[in-house]
Parts: structure tokens; C-alpha cells; sequence
């Protein structure tokens, strides 16, 4: 036995029952639901406890991300959506059609990350189109960021019933 093979016996390299994978699960969700719109939380609520100046820096801040958003949605929208599908489709069936581990851990990251990219752009659709400003543009974003922390929670309740479910399929146990 060489020394590869002691350290890959030693760490378990599977998805599901490396705590790697679920440090990373719990960092991306938490980041997506910290950065609404681009835009950090803390950001949101100084604007609504100061007003004045942190009121105008938001108002900025979102306007900017708001416009890139659409820019790139109206620019290369579809050759993102078609990628999207493609790589979505392609992690699906490699992972449940041929019970690859990773690609399965991989889809379950991706594909509710993409309902949050495709809220967002609704989100900034409506702030824009409703020029939202002071404590409209605030509940937006609340609302948007009560979505993403649904979808997360959904999200990582599924994966780690998924994650479970394929470490008792592997283990002596099962």
C-alpha cells in the first residue's frame, strides 16, 4: 500500500461524507443570503436605522447592481440559460442516471442557486421598472432575501436528506 492510498483511506473522499462539502454548502448559502442583490445586508439595514447618507449610498449601490444584472440578462441571457441547462442537465444524469457522488453534490448546490439567479433578476426587473426608493426598495429587498433564505433552507434540508440517505447506501450498515 502506498502512501496515496492510506491518505485516501484515512480522509473519505466522498461528497456526502466529507465535512468539506458541507463547510462549503453552509458558506454559499449564507453568502447568498448576506448579499442581496449584490448588495450587502448590513448595508440594508444602516440604511434603515441611519437614513441621510447610508439612504443614498444604498440607493447607489443598488442602482449599479441593478443595471448590471439586466445588462448581462439582456446581453447574454440566453447563452447563460442555455449553458445553465446544459451543465444542469449534464450533473443530473451523471449523478442520479450514473449514481456519480460528485456530480450529485454539485447539482444540489447548482441547481437552487439558479432559481435564486432567476429571482434576481425578477427582483431587479420590478426595482427598476417600479423605481423603488427608500422604504419600498428596503422591503424588496427584505422579501427577495426571505426567498433566498426559503430556498437555502429547502435546499440544505434536501441535500442533507440526499447526503444521508447515500452514506447509509455506502456504509456497512446499509
Amino acid at each position: 500500500m502506498n502512501w496515496h492510498q492510506t491518505v485516501f483511506e484515512l480522509i473519505d473522499m466522498r461528497s456526502f461524507s466529507n465535512l468539506w462539502f458541507w463547510i462549503a454548502l453552509a458558506v454559499f448559502w449564507s453568502s447568498a443570503s448576506h448579499w442581496v442583490l449584490g448588495v450587502p445586508w448590513d448595508m440594508v439595514l444602516r440604511a434603515k436605522r441611519n437614513g441621510a447618507q447610508s439612504e443614498i449610498d444604498l440607493h447607489d449601490v443598488v442602482r449599479v447592481n441593478v443595471n448590471r444584472i439586466l445588462y448581462i440578462t439582456r446581453v447574454s441571457g440566453l447563452w447563460l440559460i442555455a449553458l445553465a441547462c446544459f451543465v444542469l442537465t449534464g450533473l443530473a444524469v451523471l449523478g442520479f442516471g450514473y449514481a456519480l457522488e460528485f456530480a450529485q453534490a454539485v447539482f444540489l448546490l447548482m441547481f437552487p442557486m439558479s432559481i435564486v439567479g432567476l429571482l434576481s433578476i425578477r427582483t431587479a426587473r420590478q426595482i427598476r421598472e417600479q423605481v423603488m426608493l427608500g422604504e419600498d426598495l428596503r422591503k424588496r429587498l427584505g422579501r427577495h432575501r426571505f426567498w433566498v433564505q426559503l430556498i437555502g433552507m429547502i435546499s440544505i434540508f434536501v441535500t442533507s436528506l440526499w447526503g444521508m440517505y447515500q452514506n447509509f447506501q455506502i456504509s456497512p450498515l446499509g
